[in-house]
């Protein structure tokens, strides 16, 4: 728990215990309404699971309530994150919206980046990760971009 070193707040558990990681992660959704899926890393073997701006600070107040059991350093450092404000014209990222099956066939259909994602409304960075998702058969069940038969 801490900053980065562009001085914005995270919270982090490191843990090799598949149950530990998965609960972490579940407890913490109900707390930030940001959902993380777990995945060793492949230095380690381990999960590292990372939580950071205000769902950091919101996760930090959660866990070090003032009273709580907790090492004094820590509590300290929850403290400091508390006091976190994203600072001006840092705008919040967007929300992660999952792909529906009906917006393959546009995106399959134009074959252009940019111009599925005016159609879809999703960022051509965003339309063109799917899209090489599709024709490489990334996604399951579909190979060059046609579903399985």
């Amino acid at each position: 728990m801490g900053y980065t070193g562009k001085g914005f707040p995270f919270v982090s558990l490191t843990t090799a215990g598949t149950a530990v990681g998965a609960y972490f992660c579940f407890c913490s959704k109900r707390v930030t309404g940001t959902r993380r899926s777990i995945k060793r890393n492949s230095r380690d073997g381990v999960y590292n699971i990372v939580y950071t701006m205000e769902a950091a600070v919101g996760l930090a107040e959660h866990l070090y309530y003032p009273g709580c059991l907790a090492l004094s350093r820590k509590q300290d450092a929850a403290t400091t994150l508390s006091a976190w404000r994203r600072p001006e014209g840092l705008k919040p990222r967007a929300k992660n919206r999952r792909w529906k099956l009906w917006e393959d066939e546009p995106l399959l259909r134009l074959d252009d980046a940019t111009a599925a994602g005016a159609e879809l409304d999703r960022t051509p960075a965003s339309c063109s990760v799917r899209l090489w998702r599709l024709k490489s058969g990334q996604v399951p069940g579909t190979a060059l971009g046609k579903p399985d038969q």
